[in-house]
């Protein structure tokens, strides 16, 4: 019995502290000889007023199994909402201004991303015109210089794919005189030498540069294809300066300064430089 005493009170201390009732009120109004409100049908809408306080149910008789088992459901319903998290409202509005943010950031981005495509396709049929006006000016100077190297002989360039101009190749097609060959792979070294030389020569008139490089080009060349390329060389040597790396006496003779390595007398190397055409004129 003390043990029961023991456990009334601290229901009534527990009611009082959480509900505010004392032991008369909860006794009159929820005693087990009171009603007990019906629970709510299954599928009722809430906020439907159509019926409002039409077809209620009735209150029913206390029925402790029955109500035990209300409260083992809402005890469960309650877990499953979890903790209350006093700062939810403090977590929500930073997150709220972080998604605002990020929704701007990714914005900007893709606003970035549309301008790029676009100066990209700008600058790619930018260059799409530029290659396809030095090609077309390429391809009409390789037609003059090939017959200059290849005397009676024919030579071509083209696309290998028109309709795709920024990642085209270009097919390289020659006919040496007295010969049925298109394929540089079938003609011989010096041959080959000569037609690269060509279609090097072509882009050179084609798009003019102030000075050019040419590191032992004519190496593979015999005396004859050697006069016909001089001859190329005094073209370019027109409108630009040639500086040509050659163990060739034909292309020094035809420069106008000398520059090489010499050893001297101590064994040091020095460089040394000549001009041919001063000294001729003197």
């Amino acid at each position: 019995m003390h043990e029961k005493r023991l456990h009334v009170t601290s229901l009534l201390e527990r009611v009082a502290s959480e509900l505010s009732l004392d032991e008369n009120i909860l006794v009159s109004e929820y005693g087990p000889d009171q009603p007990v409100a019906a629970p709510d049908a299954p599928g009722d809408v809430e906020g439907d007023e159509s019926d409002a306080g039409e077809g209620d149910a009735a209150p029913r008789p206390f029925d402790r199994a029955a109500e035990r088992r209300r409260l083992q459901d809402a005890e469960r319903k309650l877990a499953q909402l979890g903790r209350v998290n006093p700062l939810a409202l403090e977590e929500y509005a930073a997150l709220e201004q972080r998604h605002a943010f990020l929704t701007e950031q990714l914005a900007d981005l893709v606003q970035t991303r549309t301008d790029l495509e676009t100066i990209i396709a700008e600058l790619d049929e930018r260059m799409q015109t530029i290659f396809l006006a030095a090609f077309e000016d390429t391809k009409i100077a390789f037609g003059e210089v090939f017959p200059i190297l290849f005397p009676g002989g024919s030579g071509s360039i083209s696309l290998t794919d028109p309709e795709h101009p920024l990642t085209t190749g270009i097919e390289v097609s020659v006919r040496p005189v007295g010969k049925k060959i298109e394929r540089l792979s079938l003609l011989s070294g010096g041959e080959r030498s000569l037609a690269a030389v060509a279609l090097l020569t072509a882009i050179f008139k084609a798009r003019p540069s102030p000075f050019y490089i040419l590191d032992e080009v004519e190496a593979a060349l015999d005396d004859a294809n050697l006069g016909r390329l001089l001859g190329v060389f005094e073209q370019l040597r027109v409108s630009s300066q040639l500086i040509v790396i050659t163990h060739q006496k034909r292309t020094m003779e035809i420069a106008d300064a000398l520059y090489g390595v010499s050893m001297r007398q101590d064994g040091v190397s020095a460089v040394v430089g000549q001009r041919v055409r001063e000294r001729a004129n003197a």
